[in-house]
């Protein structure tokens, strides 16, 4: 994909600056200037001195940091929401430590890689000629690697190319040969173009088909454009070109290309027209899509707003609620509650209420819908539109710091405090029943010694027989831990931790990235070769994804996905196992594992063993849980 950079000491004329707000993401040099109010997506580069927290919630998407910088105050932050920046060591063109270091640290703890590289190191990245075993370039097998690292909902981790030195070397072969390889390019928006404005600069259309590899297997080389409303339900299919998507882009309107009559400025002979709102390119580089805000009567020659038939659920609610704003039939009750505030607040209480008391799901359905109504006229009374709801919604998604949320004094009735379960008491083991007990601090512990010649049979029988597992007996002792837990959250954690473990803490969760004390060269250079040894191991074992086209025109695909989550338990107490940590969290980081937690018992001071603390700063770990 293409991603504009824009710098405070840039004047950008306003059909540019229009055109670039049509583009799913935006980097900005300074955070301070970022425009977060809307689309598309700002990302920004932020300082040592910038407030990270205040700038995510204020809406930033993403928060763009040098991999050099601390990024101990960005540890608690969801690694979708931050992208790491990486220079080459040196301009030498064979210089292959940006993406080394992208591929082993930075697509495992962010959501987004951005490369700096100059023109010459972008051209040898991108050439596969006996590079990989699989024939892939570097700048591809990194894309390949980040694309096993799902970050839920947010799709994989992206990887970005911005073009270190002067800001006019990008041409439309480099952003091909970029975008061939499923990277993104970064280019600044003093080079692009729009319009007439296009004299020495590249044109934002041929730029964008440029950077993405957009492509058509049509002989006429038009491209399929699904064309959406605002919220994204599907008015029809058009095509474009680069003719087509030039003119739309420098128009703000929906262009696109007729099979019969060439260029095709929708609406210009019907009125109805489009404001286009958003253009993206689909995960194949083989079609277009254009969100718009459609006119009146619609998309559809027919005089529909979609080809596909009339609107359904929320998008038919507000369509019809606008509509009675200006044309309400004689008697409308919509109409009647426009006119009536008191009725309308009234009305939206009653509602909220019934749907709070329901319990029945068709009863709660029922009672939601009605408030939905009510609410779509006082939002349309107040000229809100559903697109309107859906960019605050956005916008609260984006949040970081949360309100307690707590309801209003008098809205509910004063909360009954729960019972603290109470933390359950573990009894003896059948050895220490036996009559066996613990040795005393100092007492000296003797090896209980029995001579066969001394022991009668039933005696000898006795000592042995196997000991018999009683997992209800198991059971009775973990169950009561557990409903603690359940009950009471960290809490109950806290207090189990101090009482087993003998570990008073505030917290049990420590994030990365996490502060590993020095250990000794030694230790770590072992843990280094294990590390290196198991990696090795499991990295052969990774499986290539197939295809296989079983008839003509059908081809069955075999690919494999890593657990997007896992926990891995490392043992501890009397025993020190980094080894654990690393046959557990190693397969885990070369699978591709978005989250990868660690539990561990923590000493009684509360610390994490260095050697496993460690481990986890080696294997990626997102966490570490200090309990047993």
């Amino acid at each position: 994909m293409l991603v504009p950079k824009i710098s405070p000491s840039q004047t950008l004329g306003p059909a540019l600056r229009r055109a670039l707000g049509l583009l799913p993401t935006v980097l900005y040099t300074d955070a301070g200037e970022a425009n977060v109010d809307g689309e598309p997506a700002a990302w920004a580069q932020v300082s040592a001195s910038d407030d990270v927290q205040a700038l995510l919630n204020s809406g930033l998407a993403v928060a763009v940091i040098g991999a050099d910088d601390d990024l101990a105050r960005v540890g608690g932050f969801d690694r979708a929401r931050l992208a790491l920046r990486y220079a080459s060591a040196s301009e030498d063109v064979s210089d292959p430590s940006a993406i080394t270091r992208a591929a082993t640290v930075g697509i495992n703890h962010a959501g987004a890689v951005i490369l700096d590289l100059t023109a010459q190191q972008i051209a040898a990245a991108t050439d596969s000629a006996g590079v990989e075993a699989q024939g892939l370039s570097p700048l591809a097998a990194l894309v390949r690697a980040a694309e096993r690292q799902v970050i839920g909902a947010n799709g994989p981790v992206r990887v970005l190319v911005e073009l270190s030195g002067s800001a006019e070397g990008w041409t439309l072969g480099l952003l091909s040969r970029v975008g061939s390889t499923g990277a993104s390019a970064v280019v600044d928006a003093g080079v692009l173009g729009v319009g007439d404005d296009c004299t020495g600069r590249l044109e934002l259309g041929a730029a964008l088909v440029a950077a993405c590899g957009l492509s058509s297997d049509r002989t006429d080389g038009l491209v399929t454009t699904v064309v959406v409303d605002e919220q994204r339900t599907c008015l029809g299919v058009a095509y474009s070109n680069g003719a087509s998507l030039a003119a739309a882009l420098a128009s703000g309107d929906g262009v696109y290309w007729s099979r019969k009559r060439g260029l095709w400025h929708k609406g210009l002979t019907s009125d109805a027209t489009q404001a286009l709102v958003g253009v993206s390119v689909d995960c194949d580089a083989d079609a277009l899509c254009f969100r718009v805000r459609q006119q009146s009567p619609g998309f559809c020659h027919r005089q529909t707003s979609s080809c596909f038939g009339p609107a359904a659920g929320l998008t038919r609610l507000a369509q019809t609620v606008a509509d009675r704003r200006v044309n309400a039939p004689e008697g409308s009750y919509t109409r009647r509650l426009f006119d009536d505030a008191a009725l309308l607040r009234a009305k939206i209480v009653e509602e909220a209420g019934e749907l709070a008391d329901a319990t029945d799901p068709g009863d709660v359905a029922f009672e939601a819908a009605d408030l939905l109504y009510f609410a779509m006229v006082k939002c349309a009374a107040h000229g809100v539109s559903l697109a309107d709801i859906e960019r605050s919604l956005d916008r609260k998604h984006l949040k970081v710091v949360r309100r307690p949320g707590d309801a209003k004094p008098g809205a509910i009735p004063a909360p009954v405090a729960p019972v603290a379960a109470a933390i359950p008491e573990v009894s003896r083991t059948s050895i220490q029943n036996a009559g066996i007990r613990t040795a005393l601090p100092g007492e000296k512990i003797a090896l209980r010694v029995y001579s066969a010649d001394d022991l009668s049979e039933s005696e000898r029988d006795a000592l042995l027989q196997r000991p018999l597992v009683d997992s209800q007996e198991i059971m009775r002792r973990v169950r009561p831990i557990v409903d603690a837990v359940r009950a009471r959250g960290d809490a109950a954690v806290l207090e189990l931790t101090a009482k087993f473990d003998r570990a008073q803490m505030d917290s049990v969760v420590v994030r990365a990235p996490f502060n590993v004390p020095e250990l000794p060269d030694a230790v770590r250079a072992a843990i280094d070769q294990a590390y290196a040894n198991v990696r090795c191991f499991h990295a052969a074992q990774l499986p290539a994804d197939s295809a296989v086209e079983t008839m003509p025109g059908v081809t069955c695909r075999r690919f494999s996905r890593a657990i997007e989550r896992v926990g891995l338990y490392v043992p501890g107490g009397t025993a020190v196992l980094p080894s654990s940590a690393l046959m557990l969290g190693v397969p885990a980081q070369v699978a591709g594992c978005r989250e990868i937690v660690l539990a561990t018992p923590p000493r009684p001071d509360g610390s994490i063993v260095p050697e496993v603390l460690y481990v986890a700063h080696k294997v990626g770990a997102t966490a570490i849980v200090k309990a047993g």
